[in-house]
């Protein structure tokens, strides 16, 4: 098997360089040459003569994509790939891809890419996030949501609160001897707790023993120093009942209680003056300052079956219940509030439109607008409630009987802001509408591109947890890049202040940022492209203008791998410049390697040196 295995490889990479013949020769010297305007014109004669194959389609591909022209490259690696090609083809065709924005076709070549050689640091990376697609964030989900570890694969378990110590606490039927409830035929709830460990695994839940009964008790509250709890419990324990006589049932309303931490324990139990025999007030949620206490009940003076409620809290001083309105509530059933500390009522409704079942919303209590729907990202057509988020701790919970069973699951927050770009004359102040202005992710592929309204400003939807730059451009002006900084949720402006593009040119030289280039390579990219971009418009302006182009690389490397890269580098410039529609007899090239360092640093270069350093200088050429 070995040796015929062997055979094919030799075999497929026989076939993958099959073509390289006297057709091409001509394409190719200009193509080695560094030459690819010239290479692709002779290209293309042979596919018009019906003589090309999946190599002549491959050198095409590969001279668009050394000059930037993603939609061609993108067309022509497509054809070779009709046959089996080197895995450096895949390669470049994703980066093409995700240039067009077609990330998942991007990410199809580089699973191809990594199979091939899977060693490769690329791959590596690859396969690490396979799954990374860069887009703009989508505003409208807050919260992707996973599995947790505690849930008991045949009882209900909900109502999980994460303390800001780390406790997590929620109510369970899994206690084995636990008696069922007459009305339900279902085991009575207990309340356990699980400790949230460093690297956000939870340790095997505990019955807080001190809290419960025999009867119902949880779901619970816990105050921000957590040394107070609120939590539901059966009146039951408390002797707190009606009895049915016809029926000889005892009949126990879902109440409140207080404790306080005591050494260690929770103590001193006590019920709160809202209690009734009449009615259930239950789903207790507190306030971050201790002073507000929110809560469901189906007491008198309601909207629905059970609305949502709130109390002032005093030291042992409790308010009258006040009614949340029906911007909460509605005819169906309300309940399972949770006040976040940024001032979110979450609750769950059967009566709200929703997927169907118990549906989560949110009410933001400082703009008193309607509730929302948190969406399909969090609910479902089943029931899904008792949502709670730790904020400081960027961690939210959420309970679902999507599975069949009561499970808890997490809800981690996503973090979206608006970065708002303003472009402004950089001279007079004065603002420009209709510039153009792109994001572009970590790896420089642009993900989104609109213009300036009339009072020079656009703005993307971005997430907290990539690395994005701006680039704003407009005729007449210095192309600008921004870097958009990481924000916690707060939206983010960029004053871009846009140079006039004469003030690029001195009497010697069109001063250019860097180009940039990847690691060891010498084709154009998006960044770089941008940065050209200024040149082609000012050498269209003064058709008088030649330029020489020098490039320098740092001191790594031998000196002669350095030149050898240099005058790549330098070449593909002078070839995206052709290929912009600068006449080749403007424009000349030279590639220094690393003998004309900028600062002269030796080996022993920091990384800000080498970066300066590693450059290129557009030189006017007087006649």
């Amino acid at each position: 098997m070995k040796k015929i295995y062997s055979f094919l490889s030799l075999f497929l990479i026989i076939t993958a360089s099959f073509g390289q013949n006297k057709q091409s020769e001509k394409a190719d010297k200009l193509y080695d040459g560094y030459q690819f305007v010239d290479a692709i014109e002779e290209y293309l004669k042979l596919t018009e003569s019906g003589e090309a194959d999946s190599y002549v389609y491959k050198q095409l591909a590969d001279s668009y994509y050394n000059i930037f022209n993603i939609e061609e490259a993108s067309k022509w690696y497509g054809k070779a790939l009709e046959d089996s090609q080197d895995a450096e083809t895949h390669y470049r065709y994703a980066q093409v891809l995700k240039s067009q924005g077609k990330y998942e076709e991007a990410n199809k070549q580089m699973d191809a890419f990594s199979k091939m050689v899977p060693n490769d640091e690329r791959a590596k990376a690859h396969l690490q996030n396979p799954n990374y697609i860069p887009q703009l964030a989508d505003i409208s989900k807050a919260f992707n949501v996973e599995e947790t570890a505690i849930n008991d694969a045949e009882n209900s378990d909900f109502g999980a609160v994460l303390s800001n110590d780390n406790i997590l606490y929620f109510v369970s039927t899994r206690k084995a001897s636990k008696k069922e409830d007459a009305w339900t035929n279902q085991p009575y709830l207990d309340i356990y707790r699980s400790i949230r460990n460093e690297d956000g695994s939870l340790s095997a839940p505990e019955e807080v023993e001190e809290l419960n009964t025999i009867y119902h008790d949880g779901p619970l509250t816990i105050s921000a120093d957590g040394k107070t709890m609120y939590f539901s419990r059966d009146g039951h324990s408390e002797g707190s009942y009606k009895k049915i006589k016809n029926k000889r049932v005892k009949l126990a309303q879902q109440g409140i209680y207080k404790a306080t931490m005591v050494d260690g324990k929770w103590g001193n139990i006590e019920a709160l003056p809202i209690n009734s025999k009449d009615y259930t007030v239950s789903h207790p949620s507190l306030s971050k300052d201790g002073k507000t206490l929110y809560f469901a009940s189906n007491m008198p003076g309601g909207i629905g079956d059970t609305d949502i409620w709130k109390i002032t809290i005093n030291g042992n001083t409790y308010g009258d219940p006040v009614n949340m309105g029906p911007k909460v509530n509605s005819s169906g059933k309300e309940g399972f509030p949770y006040i976040s500390d940024d001032g979110i009522l979450y609750f769950a409704s059967s009566g709200l439109q929703g997927f169907g079942g118990y549906d989560i919303f949110k009410f933001d209590t400082n703009k008193n607008d309607a509730a929302v729907n948190l969406g399909n990202a969090i609910n479902t057509k089943r029931d899904d409630f008792a949502f709670s988020v730790n904020i400081s701790k960027k961690i939210g919970f959420f309970s679902s009987n999507r599975s069949g069973v009561d499970n808890i699951y997490k809800a981690i927050p996503i973090c979206n802001f608006q970065a708002i770009v303003v472009a402004k004359n950089a001279d007079n102040n004065k603002l420009i509408p209709g510039a153009s202005v792109s994001l572009t992710d970590a790896q420089f592929y642009e993900i989104a591109a609109q213009a300036t309204n009339l009072s020079g400003e656009t703005s993307f939807d971005i997430s907290c947890e990539n690395n994005y730059t701006v680039n704003v451009s407009m005729d007449g002006y210095e192309t600008a890049s921004y870097q958009v900084e990481v924000s916690d949720g707060e939206n983010v402006t960029i004053n871009a202040d846009l140079k006039p593009i004469n003030e690029l040119v001195t009497e010697t030289e069109v001063k250019l940022n860097n180009i940039y280039f990847e690691f060891n390579k010498s084709n154009i990219t998006q960044k770089g492209a941008f940065e050209l971009d200024k040149l082609v418009e000012i050498m269209k302006d003064r058709p008088e203008m030649n330029i020489l182009v020098r490039s320098h690389t740092d001191s790594k490397g031998s000196p002669s791998y350095n030149l050898k890269l240099s005058e790549r580098r330098a070449q593909a410039t002078v070839q995206y410049l052709i290929s912009k529609g600068i006449s080749k007899d403007r424009l000349s090239a030279k590639g220094l390697g690393s003998s004309e360092p900028k600062i002269n640093c030796g080996s022993n270069c920091t990384e800000e040196e080498d970066s300066q350093n590693r450059r290129s200088e557009f030189l006017i050429v007087k006649d």
